[in-house]
């Protein structure tokens, strides 16, 4: 042990001046921290960015419901599945691009539109696990349905749930939950997409102090044609006020059984007490209802998947070909086999985060835009892969395939584009990194104040690069999954010093190295979801479920997939060749744009 110890002292002095260096190399662009991040921030994916473990959120998996929650949500799962297999028909949905009235009746008498509006106000008050659990129910069967249920309650209302005061919830909830009043979130405007801080649509208070006036339009609004409240940014807009119009139903790729269309906003009256939250804080406001809403579209497209992965699979156990059916060849294995290894991470990331959302945590943001982004593409692989399975029959309209795919699409734009997430999951993590480093850096000024946070921190980094005191997952994984627990262990310490040895590298430059930045949220999104099923099939053995082992195999194989990718992104994202190469994509990309569209001459057409 002397050797370790004297090369730890030794590195005091390196390692205080890599402290200073990082530090100073933070972008300075990055927002200022709110009063929120004053506190000890718990989140798992923030944390890793700074090379921390922390890990109450994360294992054991949370169980939060009590036994009186889980009997209130049976109650509930057969009546919603009830519906969609006796009443409403999503193919008749999609074709005639609306739903008809007597289903729409029926989903309000079932309370599917006010599920977390709480009971005082008329709805089922059921939080947000046992909501997962029923948007679960509504992705395996009616995607184009469930974007009507969620544009209105997952982000129309919910600032009114968020931020409402008791006259806000008073006035409105019971609006939406018994007397059916839809509601809208308009946020997009045409000339902003998903860059929501540029937008245009104004609202200038008159000089007596009571109005708020609205000018400007919103483009894409789920509910735009239909909503009588709708949440603008920050303000609760009702169309009796006046002023309020919208443009006919849009014609799309898909979830056409949803209305969709433009809304307008000319010289609106909004009553000063209709603002949510401060005054001010409109855009903050804006991002949280997203932020909030975000777990639910997981817990929604794991329903999906599962909905896919039946089609193929009872395909597969019948079909013959070539004298054996399906299910018998290694190729068809393959593909359920991944197809489920995919359900069950998006499924567990969705109700990691939904639980932890109930048991009060603050600090989800983060895991909700990874479980968003995951999601979104998973869903599409499955589906995908569903009706490559069904071959000629997959692409038929009788299957339904064909109308979930086209519904799945428009998941990977809305709610934050997954490039744009992508993007916020790393720079997000990477200022988080930074700010711990600006404590360090200011701890440095004062130094006989502060020894004790430096010499923590020398000591630490030291540790690391002689290679003791690395990330130790083994109290929290049961014995099978000791091994996958330390590739998950060693992704998370290379991750950290990866994001560490870019921040150095590239400074406050690193905001512009996009394809960097990706390589960074593709390994954050595969180092959460080896932890949630880690954590996930560990509970599943510790509590001796009939599912334990097929969940402990599904574990071990994403873990071994997914910790060899996360090696190669972060790999990549440091490695100067590949970053030659990201250049002279940009060099093709830009000749294409001078041209607009492909440069090169047809080949029949050279000399």
């Amino acid at each position: 042990m002397l050797g370790p110890n004297r090369k730890i002292l030794s590195s005091y002095k390196s390692a205080s001046c890599l402290i200073r260096h990082y530090a100073a190399a933070v972008p300075k662009t990055a927002p200022k921290p709110d009063k929120s991040q004053q506190r000890p921030n718990q989140s798992f994916m923030a944390n890793i960015f700074r090379g921390n473990l922390v890990s109450s959120q994360v294992f054991p998996y949370p169980d939060v419901l009590t036994n009186d929650e889980k009997e209130l949500l049976g109650s509930f799962v057969p009546a919603f599945e009830k519906f969609f297999l006796d009443v409403n028909d999503a193919a008749k949905n999609d074709e005639n691009s609306k739903i008809d009235d007597a289903t729409l009746s029926q989903l309000w008498e079932l309370g599917a539109f006010c599920i977390q509006v709480p009971n005082d106000y008329g709805g089922l008050g059921l939080n947000n696990s046992q909501y997962g659990r029923l948007c679960q129910i509504v992705g395996a069967n009616d995607l184009g349905l469930g974007i009507t249920i969620g544009a209105h309650q997952s982000i129309g209302f919910k600032g009114i749930l968020l931020y409402g005061n008791p006259e806000q919830k008073a006035k409105y909830l019971p609006k939406v939950s018994t007397e059916k009043v839809y509601a809208a979130f308009a946020l997009t405007e045409p000339s902003a997409g998903s860059d929501a801080n540029s937008i245009k649509c104004k609202a200038v208070k008159t000089p007596d102090g009571k109005y708020y006036v609205l000018n400007g339009s919103k483009i894409w609004i789920s509910n735009g044609g239909i909503a009588d409240i709708m949440t603008v940014t920050a303000f609760i807009v009702e169309r009796s006020f006046g002023g309020v119009s919208h443009g006919p139903p849009e014609k799309k790729m898909g979830i056409k059984a949803s209305n969709t269309a433009e809304v307008y906003f000319e010289d609106v009256k909004i009553p000063i007490e209709n603002v949510l939250g401060e005054e001010g804080e409109g855009f903050k406001v804006a991002m949280n209802i997203l932020n909030n809403g975000r777990f639910g579209m997981g817990a929604t497209l794991s329903g999906t998947m599962k909905h896919c992965i039946s089609k193929a699979v009872e395909h597969a156990n019948t079909r013959l070909q070539f004298g054996k059916k399906l299910n018998e060849y290694l190729g068809i294995q393959e593909k359920i086999a991944q197809m489920n290894m995919l359900q069950y991470a998006t499924e567990s990331m969705a109700f990691n985060i939904s639980q932890n959302m109930d048991a009060g945590s603050q600090d989800y943001h983060l895991e909700a835009a990874i479980s968003k982004v995951f999601a979104s593409e998973c869903a599409w692989h499955v589906c995908d892969e569903s009706i490559q399975i069904l071959g000629g029959m997959g692409f038929m309209k009788a299957t339904g395939l064909e109308r979930v795919m086209r519904d799945l699409r428009i998941f990977r734009i809305f709610e934050g584009t997954n490039d744009i997430l992508r993007l916020f999951v790393a720079l997000t993590g990477i200022q988080y990194a930074g700010s711990h480093l600006k404590e360090l850096q200011n701890a440095f000024k004062h130094p006989a104040a502060n020894l004790g946070l430096i010499m923590k921190e020398a000591s630490r980094r030291a540790a690391s690069t002689v290679g003791i005191g690395g990330t130790d997952l083994s109290p929290y994984v049961v014995p099978e999954l000791q091994l996958y627990g330390k590739q998950a262990a060693e992704c998370i310490d290379l991750f950290g010093k990866t994001v560490e040895g870019l921040l150095i590298k590239y400074g406050k430059g690193i905001i512009t190295e996009q394809c960097v930045l990706n390589r960074l949220a593709d390994s954050a999104i595969d180092i959460y979801a080896m932890i949630v099923t880690l954590s996930r099939s560990s509970r599943a053995v510790q509590k001796n479920l009939p599912t334990a082992e097929h969940e402990l195999n599904l574990t071990k194989a994403w873990c071994a997939q997914a910790s060899e990718r996360c090696k190669l992104n972060l790999k990549y994202a440091t490695l100067g060749e590949r970053l030659n190469l990201y250049k002279q994509m940009s060099v093709i990309a830009k000749t294409v744009f001078e041209h607009e569209g492909v440069k090169t001459t047809h080949v029949l057409d050279q000399n």
